[in-house]
């Protein structure tokens, strides 16, 4: 991951990447024209203010009269009043795109991750994929909204008393802009240093976020390992980094608006020296010093903020590729057009197009490998799954028991050959259509968070309570409903933490019965679950799937030597295939799994 973040950081779009989110700006296109001709407008109204004080000091003070001085104040008040209004409706109409442009960029993000097949998961961890939804469509939101004033106000205001200055006085005018320029360079280069020392920081603060969440998440390896005197130098260590990095990026910035500062007090000086000079000599009044004098001084800022603008767009440019890239990630499966026309996509299906499904699945010559690997796990492999019968896969952990079932699923396509479900090609219907036909209990299941009817309900969202207590019956699990104290409206924590591991797996598998679906997949439903839970599973298993299609990875082998098809997988390949009786009379490798893990019951299961 880190290697595909080097690869992002060195991908420059042209524009700054700014064309990749127009798409996220179109319909907002007019408020945003609106919001630039209003920040225009603010920034005249601040430019011409030191005009009213010319005005003053030389018709008023130099003159030591009060005539117009009312129409010079209430023209004053006019333009102060507008400027309120106008910076009023530009900071409102600026968070609102911040968080219309931040909702529209997450909702397409996410929406588009849930089109993604099991490959780009595999790839991509959470964290990375979470900070490109969250992080990075936050920065893109705010640099479409407040950089993008900023700069509106900045350039316009500096362009405004750029022209001013001219009109008053085009040889002070000189003398002040043959400064900027000067003041750029220095502003250029000092920016450039604290965009390094920044990202430093952030880096070292990312790093002892992670110490802080390690040291909560695994306390109970630390504890057990003894390990607290080690994490407690490794995370005092990134924060004495983190202290002495901080400083120094404290010194720098200290030593950079000193140097601005420095900078506008030269050209105030300048303008003082030369301007007062003129004054004297009868040149130029004493009001139109003042504007200079202001002009000089509030320069500065603006020039400031447009650089440092520039340099976090360089930097929002990374979070608006990574988006980029998220979004024009193309799935490994995916439905065709036609397909889509007929039955719909994942968020618009046609469900009155949908057939039926019975069951049967037959897998058709299929070769197959991961997207991300080179060797075929499947070679030409052939298998017809009858309708209702059940299908039993075992191997060692890690033999890659999951292929077919991911295929079944349409979670990956085949790389050659064709999975037919009742007679079809799997293609020639939507994913949605198959996935609302298939119901799914891994080996760690998960609940999401909010109560047990709220979970269940996501198997079936109009379930009646008489269909979600039939579900939990048939599973063994509405006594544990029933012990607790607001029974289906009862809390189950985050990720169903306040349930025990058994629990969790009896109401996942409950979940999935609730959909009635025509094709079970247990991914070794029984593995991490104590001799009581697994026999209520077991038995539960021998009720809900007559009459389905199913498929069980299984680790404890002696819950399966019913199944109609035993398919024994070794280093990613089915070695061999057939009932519990077939393969054991073979006396290959499916037997010695057997004779490996019940040695002591051996007698017993080859009795069956």
């Amino acid at each position: 991951m880190e290697d595909q973040n080097k690869t992002e950081e060195k991908v420059r779009l042209p524009f700054f990447g700014i064309p990749k989110i127009l798409p996220f700006l179109k319909k907002y296109r007019v408020r945003i024209i609106v919001m630039i001709l209003l920040g225009m407008v603010s920034s005249g109204i601040d430019s011409v203010f030191p005009l009213f004080n010319k005005y003053v000091i030389n018709h008023n003070v130099a003159l030591k009269t009060l005539d117009t001085i009312g129409y010079v104040i209430a023209l004053y008040m006019v333009c102060l009043t507008g400027k309120v209004v106008i910076d009023y409706i530009t900071t409102f109409l600026c968070s609102r795109l911040e968080l219309w442009v931040n909702r529209d960029m997450r909702n397409a993000s996410f929406n588009h991750l849930q089109t993604l097949s099991f490959s780009y998961f595999n790839q991509n961890n959470v964290g990375y994929i979470h900070a490109r939804v969250m992080s990075d469509s936050g920065k893109i939101g705010e640099l479409v909204s407040w950089f993008m004033m900023e700069f509106v106000w900045c350039f316009s205001y500096i362009v405004g008393v750029i022209i001013v200055m001219f009109i008053t006085n085009w040889k002070l005018a000189l003398l002040v802009v043959a400064l900027i320029p000067v003041a750029v360079l220095i502003i250029i280069f000092f920016e450039k240093k604290l965009t390094v020392l920044n990202r430093k920081v952030r880096e070292l603060n990312s790093k002892i976020t992670g110490d802080f969440n390690e040291g909560i998440t695994g306390v109970r390896s630390i504890k057990t390992l003894a390990a607290e005197d080690k994490m407690n130098n490794d995370f005092r260590k990134d924060t004495e980094s983190m202290r002495k990095a901080s400083v120094r990026t404290a010194h720098h910035s200290a030593m950079f608006s000193s140097l601005v500062t420095l900078i506008g007090s030269i050209i105030l000086s300048l303008v003082l020296w030369r301007g007062g000079y003129m004054t004297v000599e009868g040149v130029m009044l004493v009001g139109t010093l003042s504007v200079f004098m202001s002009y000089a001084l509030g320069i500065m800022d603006p020039i400031q903020t447009i650089i440092s603008d520039f340099a976090a767009l360089v930097q929002v440019q990374v979070n608006i590729e990574r988006v980029d890239k998220l979004l024009s990630t193309q799935s490994d499966v995916a439905d065709s057009p036609e397909v889509i026309e007929k039955y719909g996509d994942t968020f618009n299906p046609k469900k009155e197009n949908w057939e039926d499904l019975d069951g049967e699945i037959e897998f058709k010559d299929v070769s197959f490998k991961y997207p991300d690997g080179d060797e075929m796990v499947l070679e030409h492999f052939n298998l017809k799954v009858p309708q209702g019968a059940s299908v039993a896969i075992v191997g060692e952990t890690g033999a890659g028991k999951s292929t077919l079932v991911n295929l079944v699923c349409r979670f990956f396509e085949p790389t050659l050959g064709e999975v037919l479900i009742d007679g079809r090609n799997a293609k020639e219907r939507s994913q949605l259509w198959l996935h609302s036909h298939i119901g799914y209990v891994l080996q760690t299941p998960h609940l999401f968070t909010g109560t047990i009817r709220e979970n269940l309900c996501y198997g079936k969202t109009d379930a009646t309570e008489e269909e979600i207590w039939r579900a939990l019956e048939l599973v063994s699990a509405d006594g544990i409903v029933k012990r607790m104290e607001k029974g289906l409206d009862s809390d189950v924590g985050e990720g169903g933490g306040m349930l025990s591991t058994g629990e969790r797996q009896l109401i996942s598998f409950a979940r999935a019965i609730l959909a009635d679906p025509r094709i079970l997949v247990l991914d070794e439903a029984t593995s991490s679950v104590d001799t009581v839970t697994e026999r209520a599973i077991q038995n539960a298993i021998g009720t809900v799937t007559k009459g389905r299609t199913s498929f069980v990875i299984a680790h404890r082998l002696s819950t399966i030597t019913d199944s109609d098809i035993i398919l024994a997988v070794r280093d990613g390949k089915i070695v061999e295939q057939g009932t519990h009786k077939e393969l054991m009379d073979k006396k290959g490798y499916y037997y010695s799994l057997v004779m490996q893990q019940y040695d002591h019951l051996s007698e017993g299961i080859l009795d069956r």
